[in-house]
Formats: C-alpha cells, sequence, structure tokens
C-alpha cells in the first residue's frame, strides 16, 4: 500500500527536519523527489545522497518560496524534465515569534511572504504541471494555526490562513482530480524546538495526551498517505498528526 513508484514530487524547504522526513518517505515508497533549499546546498545535497544511497531517486533545487517568480520558474523546470509533477509538499515556512505589540511590520510580512505566498505560488505553478493526471498537493500547516498561542499571533495567523486556502483550493481543483489537504503537525521534535528551555519543554508535553513529542517521520507517514492513490477520495481536509494536543 501508498507505493509512490513512477510519481513526481516536490518538497519545498526540504533539506531538514519535517520536509527532510517527507522527502525521504516519498523516495522510500518510489517516488522520484525534487527538495528545495533557499541556503541549505550542502544540507539538501546530503539528504538526495542518502536517498540515492538507498536505491531511490532524488535531486535537489534552490530558490526562494518568498520569489513568485522564483517558485513559477523552478516548478516549471521541474514538470519539464520529468513530464509533468504528481504531487507538491508545501513545507517551506519560517517562525518570527513575539507578542503583536513587539513584532514589526517587516517580520509580518516575511512570515506571510514565505508561508502564504510561497505556498500559494507554489501550489498555482505546480497545478499547472499536474494536467492530465491525477495531483496531490500536501500544505504544512501548524496546530497553532488551530489553537494560537501565546507570542505566536504572526506565525498563527499564516498557519490558519493556510486552512482557509486549502478548503478553497480542494474546491476549486477536484474536478480537475487535484487533492488537496494539509496537514497540521503538533509538538514535533526539530531543530526549532530543540531550541526550547526544559521548563517550556515541560510544560507543552504536559497538554499532550500520549505524553511525548512527535518526530518528523511521523508527519512523514501523513504525507505518505496524502500522497498516494488510497488518499484518492481524500480533498479539502486537515489531518491533525499532534498526539491528542488538539481534537
Amino acid at each position: 500500500m501508498f507505493r509512490l513508484d513512477g510519481k513526481i514530487a516536490l518538497v519545498t524547504g526540504g533539506s531538514r527536519g519535517i520536509g527532510r522526513a517527507c522527502a525521504e518517505a516519498l523516495a522510500a515508497q518510489g517516488a522520484t523527489v525534487v527538495l528545495s533549499y533557499v541556503r541549505g546546498e550542502a544540507q539538501a545535497n546530503e539528504v538526495v545522497a542518502g536517498i540515492v544511497a538507498k536505491g531511490g531517486k532524488a535531486e535537489a533545487i534552490g530558490f526562494d518560496v518568498a520569489d513568485s517568480e522564483a517558485c513559477e520558474k523552478a516548478v516549471e523546470e521541474v514538470g519539464k524534465k520529468h513530464g509533468g509533477l504528481d504531487i507538491l509538499v508545501a513545507n517551506a515556512g519560517i517562525a518570527i515569534d513575539g507578542l503583536l505589540l513587539r513584532l514589526r511590520d517587516e517580520d509580518l510580512d516575511k512570515m506571510f511572504a514565505v508561508n502564504v505566498k510561497g505556498t500559494l505560488a507554489c501550489t498555482k505553478a505546480a497545478i499547472r504541471q499536474m494536467k492530465k493526471r491525477p495531483g496531490r498537493v500536501i500544505f504544512l500547516s501548524s496546530v497553532v494555526g488551530e489553537t494560537g498561542n501565546v507570542g505566536q499571533t504572526g506565525y498563527a495567523a499564516t498557519k490558519a490562513a493556510l486552512l482557509g486556502a486549502m478548503k478553497s483550493l480542494s474546491k476549486e481543483y477536484a474536478k480537475r482530480n487535484v487533492t488537496i489537504n494539509a496537514i497540521t503537525p503538533g509538538f514535533i521534535a526539530t531543530d526549532m524546538t530543540a531550541e526550547m528551555n526544559e521548563e517550556a519543554k515541560k510544560y507543552i508535553l504536559g497538554i499532550v495526551p500520549l505524553g511525548r513529542e512527535g518526530t518528523p517521520a511521523d508527519i512523514a507517514a501523513a504525507c505518505v498517505y496524502l500522497a498516494s492513490n488510497e488518499a484518492s477520495y481524500v480533498t479539502g481536509q486537515t489531518l491533525r498528526v499532534n498526539g491528542g494536543m488538539h481534537v
């Protein structure tokens, strides 16, 4: 089940963390994976090498999702090289934390440019490459986009925006056999959470019913499912992978 042989997948922000796990999991199921990066070229090449060493197919491409023109050009390049695109995992995102009264306009602009505008620009370009073939678009949102969180008003706003966009897009492109869904990760062990102090971690784990951090692999498993033929009748949905933190 959940095989992706012959499928072409693009994973934005695929050089580390959740994006890396998704790229590796998709490749393990047979997809040819193109993973994007902005500055982490060495990391991206490391991920590619690891996938290839295990018999998978992967390559890296550098572009900034905040640049709509660059998104269009990069996705078009992937489509031309591989004869189209089957799967887009819109994972690239940033978080700039702070109470609203302390957030600068440029902080908000940057988060919206990457998290929202970047996701939509990649999606727009990807759908053009999904002609005459079933397409799968997967947004990486966040539990914070559903629940909110002190000190993350700007970030929560961008992640909530993705959920609204996902629902609209799922209705717009269902007739073209393109499904569009979102995953909302909870407290996942990544570079970002590693920087948190122990007191903050203890508090968050206290409100997670499963009592532990999730892993990037947990998110990647959900991604593989939504990308697969087995999820062909699933669209416009939010798959919560949060250990029961929000139900």
